[in-house]
């Protein structure tokens, strides 16, 4: 597969190739050395391409993970309390997970756990491989992303879409590069507030 596009939102390119070129490195190797033909296994299901063989996001994802857990991209968590109450979450966002719950409980509110998990993290730097529907990538760019960036777990998010041309070769309504990007520019340069890669590949 290549890299088609890549979008930088708050210099979030220019960061990785000062700070961590290694790892963008690795990335643009692991894109080069996925097959896409060897994932074009899915028979459609659907009226307008009955019958033809599309690339399956399954197997597509399926090779991004091996390629990417042999150099030690790991899946990774962010666990936080949440609660009912405006105030008390905005007193307790920037807080240690165990603070929270301490200060929810203290205020006499009920806390509820909860967390973010992203499939590859390495060294500060966070990969959503994203062949999933629209709202997807939407968690992904606008509260993955950005909970491991508030957390000081992450420096970079980065997401990996299809081109509307490979996007045209799969299931309807999975995400592409392009609407994607048009999405995050609309919201404005400062949203979300977390420096990203958009990269938009192709077979």
């Amino acid at each position: 597969m290549v890299i088609i596009e890549k979008y930088s939102h708050l210099n979030g390119l220019e960061y990785l190739l000062v700070h961590k070129p290694t790892l963008w490195q690795e990335i643009e190797a692991v894109v080069e050395n996925i097959d896409a033909e060897k994932c074009k296994t899915k028979v459609s299901k659907e009226k307008t391409m009955k019958g033809k063989l599309l690339y399956s996001p399954i197997e597509l994802n399926k090779a991004f993970k091996s390629l990417l857990r042999a150099k030690s991209w790991q899946e990774s968590r962010v666990s936080y309390w949440v609660t009912k109450d405006e105030k008390l979450i905005r007193k307790t966002l920037s807080l240690p997970p165990e603070k929270q719950k301490t200060e929810i409980e203290a205020a006499a509110a009920l806390p509820i756990f909860s967390y973010n998990q992203t499939d590859f993290v390495k060294d500060r730097v966070a990969i959503e491989v994203q062949f999933g529907k629209y709202a997807f990538v939407a968690y992904d760019l606008f509260v993955k992303h950005l909970a491991f960036f508030v957390g000081d777990h992450i420096d970079v998010g980065i997401e990996i879409l299809p081109m509307k041309s490979l996007q045209a070769q799969m299931s309807s309504g999975v995400a592409y590069y392009e609407g994607e990007v048009y999405n995050v520019i609309r919201q404005g340069r400062g949203v979300p507030a977390v420096p990203l890669v958009v990269i938009g590949i192709a077979a």
